[in-house]
């Protein structure tokens, strides 16, 4: 790739291309090819407010119509910024950004809390006709610097299919702990810490404003999901600016299920929209010294508003 961008060989009349933009240092950037839309921005550039949790995040993700499906600094919550991979409560430190939740005093602003994710580099980006796929290297580190895990990251953009209108991003972590004084890293949430209901942590989607009040279903139930279990969740939310609807699909790898903590979905489409694949909703779990975990999640974005049935169907056609 050149110290500028890095494009790959697609043509426009390849309704499935995808374009992919480099930006060293700051960003990368995944179009359709078909209209130029920018369906995803993964951003990886040192974030300047620390008390937002510095972190890689994507923002803008959109549908392959131009839909925007993510939201970024909202007034309710300006640490919110599309997807990105959090941890609320982190052996006393905050990896989520913005106030921290003390049991007995609720939220307070405490940035002496705040961590950081810190990213050292890409191992390998990997760019065809119709698919991104990247894996990036990155450091979690602790209010005063101390670095607490190691990250590898893998992020893949595919399965573009204008035929139902959608696209996958799968997102995978990889994390050891590398604390020095040899101590465990304890992994909660809100509600590990006494805050019913609230066990928001791990790989987070915060959606636009116009998604609030959206529909939320799973492969069985729908509605007030938080705290479930499944292996999927979809949130189809109406956009304000144009007269229809977008819907997001949110699943686990299947052999999350075998990972090191049991995952619950939180959940909400009031009073905002965000999901959540919570790795410690109610519990929390230990990662000790040298040892590691990993996850696997995919994300599918499409136009429309999906019902059960095609929801089920298109994560059954997608393999990992």
């Amino acid at each position: 790739m050149s110290s500028e961008a890095a494009r790959s060989s697609t043509t426009p009349k390849n309704p499935d291309a995808l374009e992919v933009t480099h930006v060293h240092g700051e960003r990368i950037i995944v179009r359709a090819a078909a209209n130029g839309v920018e369906l995803f921005s993964y951003v990886y550039r040192p974030d300047p407010v620390a008390y937002e949790a510095c972190k890689p995040y994507v923002h803008p993700l959109r549908t392959l119509t131009g839909r925007l499906v993510s939201g970024y600094r909202p007034s309710d919550h300006r640490w919110h910024k599309g997807l990105q991979m959090t941890a609320s409560h982190l052996s006393g430190q905050n990896f989520w950004g913005g106030h921290s939740y003390v049991h007995g005093n609720g939220y307070l602003e405490l940035h002496e809390l705040i961590g950081s994710m810190r990213h050292d580099g890409f191992d390998a980006i990997d760019v065809c006709a119709d698919e991104l796929s990247f894996t990036e290297r990155l450091t979690w580190m602790e209010n005063g610097g101390a670095e607490w895990a190691r990250e590898q990251r893998g992020v893949r953009v595919h399965a573009v299919d204008p035929a139902t209108g959608s696209y996958a991003v799968d997102w995978s972590i990889r994390l050891t702990n590398v604390r020095e004084d040899g101590e465990a890293l304890h992994f909660g949430s809100p509600t590990t810490a006494g805050r019913e209901m609230a066990g928001y942590t791990g790989l987070q989607w915060r959606g636009p404003r116009d998604f609030t009040a959206g529909r939320v279903f799973g492969p069985e139930a729908e509605g007030e999901l938080m705290g479930t279990q499944g292996p999927w969740l979809a949130f189809t939310g109406e956009h304000d600016d144009v007269d229809g609807h977008s819907t997001l699909m949110f699943a686990h790898a299947p052999w999350n299920a075998d990972a090191i903590h049991a995952s619950h979905w939180f959940v909400r489409a009031e009073p905002i929209p965000t999901v959540a694949f919570s790795w410690a909703f109610f519990e929390e779990f230990a990662l000790e010294a040298g040892e590691s975990f990993e996850y696997r999640y995919r994300v599918v974005v499409a136009d429309g508003a999906w019902d059960r049935e095609q929801v089920a169907t298109r994560l059954k056609r997608l393999a990992w």
